[in-house]
């Protein structure tokens, strides 16, 4: 969504059916950016496998390689899905932990998926939390996000777009999540930035940087992973011994 839409990523290239490469020829109406994104589409492994296991999109396996390495999907009750559309996150909590109550939210409409409670509506919007935590119905010990800003072709700019809404995703998970829940967030090349990461540090017992193999190779993404929350009431305002290096894959 407009500061919250999931971009896909993943791996670059890649080979194409039967293990041919396919070349998309230049159409009259159609740029020669459109027709490289058409043709790496047409090649990326994960897009086919997506098609084939019935995932609305590659990013998907983003968050089932993610959650392979630090494991928060199947023991989740209550998961929120930040920039929910087209729905490929919550399509794998679904299928990982059906029991799991899910709610998301995305300023783009996201077509119907069981057993997900789906609000059409920014993230920003001061009304919006108390909305998701209505629809879910209880708090959360699971808060993931793959939102991400419009990009405007300036590193810098994109980055710092991108880390503004994960302090705000972090800062709803903070102020919602239950004693030892979990915040996972899309964040661009340079990771977290010091103010996020001391907020995360505080509240949580590990904070990692992770690039998973769906991610491409040449996006900038990261996703931050933070798992061990303190709580609220704890009183506790040190950073703790936070793990945040980075695993490339």
């Amino acid at each position: 969504m407009s500061g919250g839409k999931k971009k896909s990523g993943g791996t670059s290239g890649g080979s194409g059916r039967g293990g041919l490469f396919e070349r998309v020829k230049t159409a009259k109406r159609r740029s020669v950016s459109s027709t490289r994104w058409l043709q790496r589409q047409l090649n990326d492994p994960y897009v086919r496998r997506a098609q084939a296991e019935g995932y609305r999109s590659r990013a998907a396996y983003k968050l089932i390689e993610l959650d392979d390495k630090f494991s928060f999907v199947k023991k989740a009750r209550a998961v929120v899905d930040l920039g929910i559309t087209p729905g490929g996150w919550s399509q794998v909590v679904r299928k990982v932990n059906p029991r799991a109550k899910v709610a998301g939210i995305d300023l783009l409409p996201c077509e119907p998926l069981e057993g997900v409670e789906i609000l059409t509506m920014d993230f920003m919007d001061d009304a919006a939390p108390d909305a998701l935590l209505q629809a879910l119905g209880t708090a959360p010990d699971l808060v993931i996000s793959d939102m991400a800003a419009n990009t405007v072709g300036h590193a810098q700019t994109d980055h710092l777009r991108t880390i503004g809404l994960a302090e705000t995703a972090a800062d709803f998970a903070v102020q919602n999540l239950v004693k030892g829940g979990t915040f996972i967030a899309k964040v661009f090349a340079g990771g977290a930035d010091k103010q996020l990461l001391d907020v995360l540090k505080r509240n949580f017992t590990t904070v990692k940087h992770a690039k998973p193999p769906a991610s491409r190779k040449g996006s900038p993404e990261l996703y931050v992973i933070a798992q061990g929350f303190k709580g609220r009431d704890d009183g506790d305002t040190t950073h703790g011994d936070a793990d945040t290096h980075l695993d490339d894959q």
